[in-house]
Parts: structure tokens; C-alpha cells; sequence
């Protein structure tokens, strides 16, 4: 019974790191799904509504009508199913409209750390340029 435990520690060992090493890279994979699917839903947003939410916005236009009746008769949402989605690491997306109409939005996760840059696991996910370079 003692050689079966010692055994199986060695294994979970060798294996346990890798599976975990995975685990990161799948959290980054599936920030940038979900990042994809939000441009798209603000891109038909654009559409019906004939421009992008501003910052104070932001992506609630996605789930919920806007406010101002401008908008909300054109608005033919909502344009995600559920909720809006935090991204792997539990907060939500950051997003920045665009300064003019010749430019687009950024749509990014922060990463494992929550702070604007980062290598690795704390690596920024999506349109990496961090909000406030943006500004």
C-alpha cells in the first residue's frame, strides 16, 4: 500500500505541473474567444444603432437597451446571450471606443494580474495596447 502512495505522488509530481502550465494557457485562449465574440456583437451594435457606446457605456449596450430613445428604437438587442462575461480571471473586459470614426475600439483582458502589460500568465489578452495608451 505504501509503494501504490509513493507512487502515485510521484506521478501527480511529474504530471500535476503540466496539466496546471495548461490550465493558464487555456484561461488566455479563452479570453481571446470570448473577446471575439464581444467585437462582433458591438459590431452589429454599430450597425442598428450607427455608432459604438462611449466609455460610461461601455458593453452594457450588449444586454441592456440604452437609455437615451435615440438609441434604444434602433437598438434590436440583446445582442449576447446571458450575461455580459467577465473574462478567466473573474473581471470584466476592458474596453475603449474609438476617438473618431476612422478608428475602432480596444477590447483586452488584463490578464492573471489585473494590471496593464505583463509577460506570461499576466500577459495582456486581445487588442494589447492597455486603456490608458489608448486615451
Amino acid at each position: 500500500m505504501l509503494v501504490v502512495l509513493v507512487l502515485v505522488g510521484l506521478l501527480a509530481g511529474l504530471v500535476g505541473p503540466r496539466l496546471f502550465s495548461r490550465v493558464d494557457t487555456a484561461k488566455a485562449q479563452t479570453a481571446q474567444a470570448q473577446i471575439s465574440l464581444l467585437k462582433g456583437a458591438l459590431e452589429t451594435l454599430r450597425l442598428d444603432i450607427g455608432q459604438y457606446p462611449n466609455t460610461a457605456e461601455g458593453l452594457a449596450w450588449l444586454v441592456t437597451a440604452p437609455g437615451d430613445p435615440q438609441y434604444a428604437a434602433r437598438w434590436r438587442g440583446p445582442y449576447l446571450n446571458g450575461a455580459l462575461p467577465l473574462d478567466p480571471w473573474g473581471r470584466a473586459y476592458q474596453y475603449v471606443p474609438p476617438a473618431d470614426s476612422s478608428q475602432s475600439f480596444k477590447l483586452l483582458s488584463l490578464g492573471a494580474d489585473g494590471k496593464p502589460g505583463g509577460a506570461g500568465n499576466d500577459a495582456d489578452v486581445g487588442d494589447v495596447t492597455p486603456p490608458e495608451a489608448a486615451k
